[in-house]
């Protein structure tokens, strides 16, 4: 045993876990765990964060790039409340996220006490694991609890601790309960449900992968079967880089953000493989599809959407038991027609790149981060059209990760993801896209990326509006009120905080832009960078509706939708005409 503050207990419980930085404010109800951090600064780095709200956001950007529990803290009151939103998206998208929550001292607890405030019901909702402590001595035991519930279920753990007990002096002894963070054990999946559905496949004509979050890690048991099989694959958008961006067989994704390979897909499956997926929008497929769900937890299976068959399994693991069968079927005129609809639309993708008559094109600016993007860098992407540009553009071939607020969608998460990749994977170089909107919510951790030497490569999309609520407006016919933005010069203002600012408003300004920040880098450059690119305001396509196949929707409708969005019918032709040879 050794003697120490509590708060230094704390800390030594977090090494012990394998946490090396962790997020916040100092505040006077949280300052003794602040001081642990102090006395084990060589373990676990404090990262001094402008506001809890972003510290929050990068804990769990941490953890959706590395799987590692994310670690943010705040003071009573204001603190605790900041954490929100970053809780909530870590409790949505099931990330691991331990909040260290500061309360006044137990002697005036419950007396009105300044910035007192009830704090367990607060975090009720958000948490899988939400307690108070009582006494200094179980303060170890009850982060030690924290982590552990926090990994099991995937979601945000709580820990309140009162200011006074942080402060005293105790016995610690580490905790001895295994530090482990996933099963050991070998799932054996059915061999009915491995026939059953290798039977469906089989059966199907147009049959299509559709996979989430829960095959993070399995890209080799998905590329072979997709390949050994023969299936395009469509990811969710939090899903993106699970399969590499440049497979043969891979459409993107679907919906509002996604592409015409992903939405004509849809309209023609007859069976989709739904893995490791709760994607909210499943709803809306097209009805008369055969769905066959996998997912290990149970509760997940048939929530969105009516199924006809449930696998409750690991994802990884049934992919491997269809593999185990040696079963393979030959490529059809499904799986090569869906390989050229992709080839089109990413040659529609770049042919917008090249042209800057109506201003600088968002796909210009995702083709130049192609270019100078390494196998390890990181993405972190906001909330808006930007996930659009960001998810149709970015290039995932390699070691490279992706962080998005998913299915909270909370604006400001660019930023906040940026500086979680350049802590949490050092070895790559970490990417934030923004828009001008949610940039501005949380643009003062800028200093936080000068502050620590993150040379983050900060890319602002501005086209002075909400440009996802501008659409929304438009397609139920409202006036647009409120969704525009009064401009600012980005590039200054990363001036302001420590950064290095450039602008771009067409093609040779982005070349000039790269071009520098490829000298910067060169020259060891230890300074975030900030690119206000400055594009053209209108948003590229709606991808969640694409009627261009005529005989499905008409040909008036096919050509008003084409002419308004500039698409080459003869260039692009549809799925459903590739298919029938026309």
């Amino acid at each position: 045993m050794a003697k120490m503050i509590a708060g230094q207990a704390l800390v030594k419980v977090l090494e012990d876990w394998g946490v090396d930085h962790v997020y916040g404010i100092p505040g006077g109800s949280i300052n003794h765990t602040v001081e642990g951090l102090y006395l084990e600064k060589d373990k676990v780095q404090y990262i001094q964060v402008r506001h809890e709200e972003v510290g929050a956001m990068a804990a769990a950007a941490d953890a959706k790039f590395t799987g590692k529990i994310g670690v943010a803290f705040g003071s009573a009151g204001p603190g605790a409340t900041h954490l929100f939103n970053g809780l909530y998206d870590a409790k949505m998208d099931h990330v691991p996220v331990l909040a260290l929550v500061g309360q006044v001292g137990q002697p005036v607890m419950n007396t009105n006490y300044f910035q007192e405030m009830d704090e367990d019901p607060m975090f009720a909702d958000v948490a899988v694991f939400n307690r108070t402590v009582t006494t200094a001595e179980q303060l170890p035991y009850v982060v030690n609890q924290a982590i552990r519930e926090a990994y099991r279920n995937k979601g945000v753990a709580v820990v309140t601790i009162p200011e006074d007990l942080s402060a005293k002096e105790i016995d610690y002894e580490a905790v001895k309960t295994p530090v482990t963070v996933s099963n050991t054990y070998k799932q054996v999946i059915d061999p009915k449900v491995v026939s059953d559905t290798l039977a469906m496949i089989k059966d199907a004509k147009h049959p299509l992968l559709y996979i989430g979050t829960g095959l993070k890690g399995a890209r080799k048991e998905l590329d072979a079967v997709s390949e050994r099989f023969n299936i395009p694959v469509i990811s969710t958008v939090p899903a993106t880089g699970v399969m590499e961006t440049d497979h043969k067989n891979y459409l993107g994704t679907n919906g509002r953000l996604g592409g015409k390979p992903g939405f004509e897909a849809m309209q023609h499956a007859d069976l989709v493989l739904f893995i490791g997926s709760e994607y909210p929008f499943a709803r809306f497929w097209p009805k008369g599809v055969k769905i066959v769900q996998v997912n290990d937890n149970s509760f997940d299976i048939g929530k969105v959407v009516p199924i006809d068959y449930a696998v409750i399994a690991d994802g990884k693991t049934y992919l491997q038991a269809l593999l185990d069968t040696g079963e393979s079927l030959p490529e059809t005129d499904w799986i090569k027609e869906n390989r050229i609809n992709r080839q089109n639309w990413l040659k529609w993708l770049d042919d917008r790149a090249n042209d800057d008559s109506k201003g600088l094109e968002p796909e210009a600016v995702m083709r130049k981060t192609h270019e100078l993007a390494g196998p390890n860098d990181t993405y972190g992407v906001d909330t808006g059209n930007v996930s659009e540009f960001a998810v149709r553009g970015v290039k995932m071939t390699e070691n490279q990760k992706f962080a998005i607020s998913g299915l909270f969608a909370t604006m400001g998460y660019g930023i906040p993801a940026g500086l979680a990749g350049a802590l949490s994977v050092p070895d790559g170089q970490a990417w934030s896209f923004s828009g001008d909107g949610g940039f501005s919510m949380v643009v003062q951790d800028l200093i936080t990326e000068a502050r620590y030497e993150l040379p983050v490569i900060n890319i602002v999309f501005s086209n002075q509006r909400f440009g996802f609520i501008w659409y929304e407006q438009q397609e139920t016919k409202q006036h647009f009120y409120g969704v525009d933005l009064t401009d600012a010069d980005w590039a200054k203002v990363a001036e302001g905080l420590g950064a290095v600012g450039m602008t771009a408003t067409n093609l040779k300004e982005l070349d000039a832009a790269f071009d520098q920040i490829k000298q910067l880098k060169a020259a060891g450059n230890k300074k975030p960078i900030v690119l206000n690119a400055v594009i053209d305001p209108e948003d590229p396509v709606a991808a969640a509706f694409m009627p261009l196949d005529p005989k499905q929707f008409g040909q008036d409708t096919v050509d008003e939708f084409a002419k308004h969005y500039g698409i080459d019918t003869k260039a692009q032709p549809s799925l459903g005409e590739l298919l029938r040879g026309e």
